[in-house]
């Protein structure tokens, strides 16, 4: 039997409504507190979003026994501190991604965790659509022979403000950990970590990276291709191209909806992929009870090895492209 579990925010930005508003649909969630460094910040958005409790601070949060669970929700820049805040004071963490700015931070929070046992993943939505799924139930089946090439795009133009997080390198601003991260999350987990990587980057006058594009070798010959950028608008599809044909997870591939198959050009077919109570933040809100509910301390679907990977891969396209946050360690 499922309990009933108190889940708060910290950090009462736009991602924060958008979650919070799926986990009203769990029930057995309940929307029990939400902290910023503003009190009246906290209170708005607790009335807004329909939680009990208001904090002004950070550490009242944490240091409040009833919470349950904490959705980390503040920019990359600060989900290291933040995070290990909470599981000082054993609070079971999902925290937004990037999980973090670097590999150091990573293994720290896992670290963390580890030593309170207590529960931390990375809130990476994509890994828990259906449609995700599909795509890598063919790549386990072999239904479409061995995947050779990933193809993968997302961006967006975004309006420029040195002072807001997309284009302030202090805050981890640029595309590559807002969004490039879903394109690599795409062909780290149908192929793996690559043996070489190879970018492009363009970068904007604040010094954050504004598109960037990755390629990706493998053994075999397989690779990736991937892009993002802040600066103007794709498809954001994700093409994963295997021996006998291919599938296209369409618009917008890290919550899409609909899965293209084709074993050529002629013969393709969609699969429509229904919403649930949500949009899809849900999924993961409801993963995490049901690991709390079975005593685990991580997730077996996306494990904290698994964002260990994928802050290495980052790290390694950060190294190649040149792209560096003042105030944290160089990769």
């Amino acid at each position: 039997m499922s309990k009933t579990w108190n889940w708060a925010v910290l950090g009462c930005g736009k991602i924060a409504g958008k979650f919070a508003a799926d986990l009203k649909t769990l029930p057995n969630a309940t929307l029990y507190a939400a902290a910023s460094r503003s009190l009246d910040t906290a209170r708005d958005f607790a009335a807004q979003a329909g939680f009990q409790k208001a904090y002004g601070s950070y550490e009242e949060l944490v240091a409040d026994p009833a919470v349950d669970i904490v959705y980390v929700a503040t920019p990359h820049s600060h989900h290291h501190d933040h995070t290990l805040l909470c599981l000082r004071h054993r609070k079971a963490v999902l925290c937004e991604k990037a999980f973090a700015i670097n590999s150091r931070e990573v293994a720290e929070m896992i670290a963390a965790a580890r030593a309170s046992d207590t529960f931390l993943m990375e809130a990476f939505w994509t890994r828990f659509q259906p449609s995700f799924q599909k795509v890598l139930d063919l790549v386990s089946s072999g239904e479409l022979g061995s995947l050779k090439l990933v193809r993968a795009d997302f961006a967006f133009k975004g309006a420029f403000d040195p002072e807001k997080r997309l284009y302030n390198v202090a805050l981890g601003g640029g595309s590559l950990l807002d969004i490039g991260i879903y394109p690599v999350f795409a062909a780290l987990m149908t192929l793996g970590k690559p043996d070489t990587i190879k970018t492009l980057a363009s970068f904007s006058a604040t010094g954050a990276e504004e598109s960037i594009v990755m390629s990706f070798g493998y053994p075999g010959g397989r690779m990736a291709s991937l892009a993002s950028s802040i600066a103007a608008d794709s498809p954001t599809q994700a093409e994963f191209w295997f021996e006998g044909g291919y599938a296209r997870l369409n618009r917008q591939f890290n919550n899409a909806t609909s899965l293209t198959l084709g074993k050529s050009k002629a013969e393709e077919t969609t699969i429509n992929f229904p919403r649930g109570t949500g949009t899809g933040y849900e999924l993961e809100a409801a993963h995490v009870m049901e690991c709390l509910d079975a005593g685990r301390k991580e997730s077996p679907l996306l494990p904290l090895s698994f964002s260990a990977d994928l802050m290495e891969v980052l790290d390694r396209v950060r190294r190649d492209a040149g792209i560096v946050f003042p105030g944290h360690d160089t990769v």
